[in-house]
């Protein structure tokens, strides 16, 4: 298990920018992929960015062009850069680190930082 703490999250008006970060307790380089997740009020949590072996970047179509995912190795941590923020975007953020070992997925989740976009 990796221990997953974010930060960052908040209240903003829209077209507003944030910036969440994610501190890994271990190297990023023993991770296969970290990913941030939100999960809205009575709905399921959703992707939203994913980076894979350290560069390969993959984000949910309705962030695309508005959200990059990035890391620094140097300090464990993950960033979501968020732009032109939208009501929309309001949510439970959740920063995951993935381990595969063979046919097994190893999952560490941090605890949430709630992102509040005002119209």
């Amino acid at each position: 298990q990796v221990h997953l703490v974010e930060s960052g999250g908040g209240l903003v008006q829209a077209g507003g920018s944030l910036r969440l970060s994610c501190a890994a307790s271990t190297s990023l380089f023993s991770v296969n992929a970290m990913g941030w997740y939100r999960q809205a009020p009575g709905k399921q949590r959703e992707l939203v960015a994913a980076m894979y072996s350290g560069s390969i970047t993959s984000y949910a179509d309705s962030v695309k062009g508005r959200f990059s995912i990035s890391r620094d190795v140097a300090k464990n941590t993950v960033y979501l850069q968020m732009n032109s923020l939208k009501p929309e975007d309001t949510a439970v953020y959740y920063c995951n680190a993935r381990k595969v070992r063979g046919q097994y997925m190893d999952d560490s989740w941090g605890q949430g930082t709630q992102v509040t976009v005002s119209s």
